[in-house]
């Protein structure tokens, strides 16, 4: 029988969200019914709402889904009601990139993530009328109460001792940060990092690269309660770039150097090249923050010579089967904290906490079906 599901819709390119009860298909062979319990919310998430990427409208989105299975198609091994989960990226599990272990640079990324339905172009979703509502955003649409996902998309969290809500982040913006300090730029021991962007990406960057070893982590932002939260989380030096030269301040604290890891989360293309510019030799950045289709990012020339590298990161450039347990057994051992990026409201305080957001006031906004 379909269920009913409460969720967030998107009904118009940059209109509030509004909460409604739909009506959702029983999972096909291939799917799995999932109860969401927490979401967190992503910059994506707001960028689909406002019409800024390929997914259509009306539509329900969310992508940092945690939750219950609740029933599972016939085709589907390896899950079982009753299991709790964290959702991430859906992908086609056949292409090259695929296969080689790195769902993130699937071949049907875009198709299969951003266009909001199944591959066959059905939806799951009908309103009040009967009319479809776009759903399989990132192969869940966790903006409500329960969604169909294929088994890609789900990591089985053995653990019951952490609530749904601290997991959920784990399926987007804290594997993107700390997947790009562990996996991408493989931090080691003994190394300087900087971050540029203290968002909830920037800071899972920090608290890898803290928990990689490194011996001197730089976090740069212009929100002084971001860089104070930064020095709780184990940076040893903050720089305002409201006040300051983020290039010059970085050098300075390096005696000229530079550094030998930095990580760029702000989607700002001159944050980029900072990024770049601030690298000692041999030293790598990583480029995470989405900018304009059209931008360019600058280098020196001269400089690259030095072996200096730059390197795009998605998804934390492992897949979250394997990247997710690894945060959280570091979690276990108090040296992942992403706890403390977390703020919590229920669904039907979508709006607030998009505006909490967006103002800067919550790193990350979790929702959640209890109050």
């Amino acid at each position: 029988m379909p269920t009913t599901v409460t969720a967030a819709v998107s009904r118009n390119a940059g209109s509030e969200f509004l909460i409604e009860e739909l009506t959702l298909d029983d999972p096909r062979p291939d799917e799995i019914l999932v109860r969401f319990e927490a979401v967190g919310i992503c910059h994506t998430d707001l960028e689909a709402a406002a019409g800024h990427l390929p997914t259509p409208h009306p539509v329900v989105l969310g992508h940092e889904g945690a939750g219950t299975v609740e029933a599972v198609g016939a085709a589907v091994t390896g899950f079982a009601p009753g299991d709790r989960v964290v959702l991430s990226l859906d992908s086609c599990g056949a292409c090259r990139n695929c296969l080689a272990g790195q769902p993130a640079y699937c071949e049907q990324h875009i198709p299969l993530n951003f266009h909001a339905r199944r591959p066959d172009g059905t939806v799951g979703l009908r309103d009040a009328a009967a009319r479809p509502v776009h759903d399989h955003f990132f192969g869940q649409s966790s903006f409500a109460s329960h969604g169909l996902a294929h088994p890609r998309s789900l990591v089985r969290i053995a653990d019951h001792s952490l609530p749904l809500s601290t997991l959920a982040p784990l399926g987007c913006g804290i594997i993107t940060g700390a997947g790009a300090v562990l996996n991408s730029l493989q931090v080691r021991a003994a190394g300087t990092v900087a971050v540029f962007g203290l968002g909830t990406v920037g800071l899972a960057a920090l608290m890898a690269a803290v928990a990689a070893g490194a011996t001197r982590v730089i976090a740069v932002d212009r929100k002084p309660e971001r860089l104070l939260l930064a020095k709780e989380l184990g940076a040893t030096d903050v720089v305002d770039a409201a006040t300051a030269d983020a290039a010059q301040a970085v050098m300075d604290l390096t005696n000229g150097r530079g550094v030998d890891y930095s990580v760029e989360s702000t989607g700002a293309v001159p944050v980029m090249n900072t990024a770049v510019a601030v690298l000692a030799p041999l030293g790598t950045a990583a480029v995470l923050g989405v900018a304009a289709l059209d931008a360019d990012l600058n280098a020196n020339a001269f400089e690259l010579l030095k072996g200096r590298t730059v390197t795009g990161s998605v998804m934390g450039h492992q897949a979250p089967g394997v990247l997710i347990p690894r945060l959280l057994e570091l979690h276990r051992q108090g040296r992942f904290p992403l706890d403390r990026l977390i703020n919590t409201y229920p669904l039907a305080e979508i709006n607030q906490a998009v505006a909490d957001v967006q103002a800067g006031i919550a790193v990350k906004a979790v929702l959640t079906h209890h109050a």
